[in-house]
């Protein structure tokens, strides 16, 4: 039986799912799969991308445990493509290698002021309440009044976690230092900007519906972004999911701080629709100070327009999540302009030509681009995994296949990666720190002790 070695980079649920269905549906290679990923611990955004506050979206953690468990796959942690190992290492020792890195990455936003003191991109302060390790333990939070941009699940995310109380957030697995940085936040006030209307929303609704359950948080929504044209009202009749986002924010009209008014909570969370930001105001010391927006109008079909009327709404601070972008790779085609590795169907390409690159694929966001949720990953795993059975004549032809060598050239190098069998000391560890203190997890954030708990060191 022909061998496949094959090395997948990238441990979250796009590397995850591809190496399952190719090891579910291969019945004519004897198959072995090897999963790098660059931290200590596997899972990718689900460990890092997703809100302490959402464990019913972490429990995506526990399939991907099921299938990691099943022992038929090796993990290599805290292992870091490009510099630990490299793809001339993976020519030397793999059949071909599926990149499942995802994207990390804020999307830029081009508006003056932008770069001032104070202005974040989303993806920076998920990974600082999640506890990411490669990030700075402290964050700035000394804000009273926040814009956050966006209308996707990730600004809702930013919002909620910006306006919630941090007793509230005990019962989760947030860390130690966050807790703490949440606890002394001086916020008052976020301010949720979208630049179309309440129909064209891109946040699902039990995203939505969370915010209007916060405590000691008051809603608050605008009469004048409430007034539908047809094809807004169209989209609630057509689409059951807008029309329950449209019933939620209909519900919240009914409340005490319906236009800015405020009810008796001590911290408010404002939703602006129809509001395209022009400028980010800096103060004399290059300080974010004030968001500047042009109010914007249904154009008739889905979309809006500009209407000339520009407002200011003071801030201290200002997050953008108006959506994610990939990283390049070292030696690896890579699309600037989409932030993604440009691919036919996963087959990687030579960049600006239909050129295949041979034995280089893709899966997942850095396939894709940061579009789609978790059923979207599996059926584009599917189709990167039939494109590479399908391709055995362009594999590359490796040196050293053998199983031994990877641990042994991680050695030789003084990589201290992590296996599965570390990835469960740790599991177990943050378990029992939650338990001490009556929570069901405290993540550990320090890399070096990640790894040190890992490896029993």
């Amino acid at each position: 039986m022909t061998q496949l070695r094959l090395a997948i980079v990238g441990a979250g649920p796009a590397g995850i799912y591809a190496a399952d269905i190719l090891l579910k549906a291969e019945r004519k290679f004897d198959v072995s799969i090897d999963l790098f990923e660059q931290l200590p611990a596997p899972y990718g955004l689900v460990r890092y991308g997703v809100a302490p506050d959402h464990p019913r979206i972490k429990g995506i953690i526990n399939a991907l445990r099921d299938v990691l468990d099943r022992g038929d796959i090796r993990v290599f942690g805290n292992v870091r493509f490009g510099e630990d190992i490299t793809l001339d290492d993976l020519k030397r020792h793999y059949h071909a290698v599926i990149f499942a890195t995802g994207a990390v990455r804020d999307t830029t936003l081009d508006v003056p002021g932008i770069e001032a003191q104070g202005s974040h991109g989303a993806a920076d302060f998920v990974s600082w309440f999640d506890g990411h390790p490669d990030v700075p333990r402290e964050w700035p939070l000394e804000a009273e009044s926040v814009a956050v941009l966006g209308n996707g699940n990730v600004a809702l995310d930013v919002a909620r976690m910006l306006a919630k109380h941090a007793d509230d957030l005990l019962p989760t697995e947030i860390p130690a230092n966050v807790y703490d940085g949440l606890k002394a936040s001086k916020v008052t006030d976020v301010h949720v900007f979208g630049r179309r209307g309440p129909a064209q929303v891109k946040f699902t609704p039990l995203e939505l519906r969370e915010l209007g359950e916060l405590n000691d948080v008051d809603l608050v929504v605008y009469d004048e972004d409430f007034d539908y044209d047809q094809a807004s009202r169209d989209a609630i009749a057509s689409n059951k999911q807008v029309m329950v986002i449209d019933r939620i924010l209909q519900s919240w009209r009914q409340r005490p701080g319906v236009n800015g008014a405020g009810g008796e909570a001590s911290r408010r969370l404002h939703l602006h629709f129809y509001a395209r930001p022009t400028e980010i105001v800096k103060d004399a010391e290059g300080r974010v100070a004030a968001i500047r927006y042009e109010r914007t109008r249904p154009d008739g079909e889905g979309g809006v327009v500009g209407t000339g009327e520009i407002r200011e709404v003071a801030i201290q601070a200002m997050y953008r999540a108006i959506g994610y972008f990939g990283s390049p790779l070292p030696g690896v085609p890579f699309d600037d302009h989409h932030g993604v590795i440009p691919n036919h169907e996963g087959q990687a390409l030579q960049v600006g030509s239909n050129d295949r690159v041979p034995g280089v694929y893709a899966t997942g966001w850095i396939k894709r681009g940061p579009v789609g949720l978790i059923g979207h990953t599996k059926s584009d795993a599917m189709e990167t995994v039939r494109h590479l059975i399908n391709d055995q004549g362009s594999w590359w032809q490796p040196v050293d296949p053998s199983e031994e060598a990877i641990p042994a050239l991680l050695a030789e190098r003084g990589v201290r990666h992590t296996d599965l069998d570390g990835w469960h000391n740790l599991d177990a560890h943050e378990l029992a720190l939650g338990e001490a203190e009556g929570r069901v997890r405290i993540k550990v954030v320090d890399r070096e002790e990640m790894v040190r708990v890992s490896r029993g060191e």
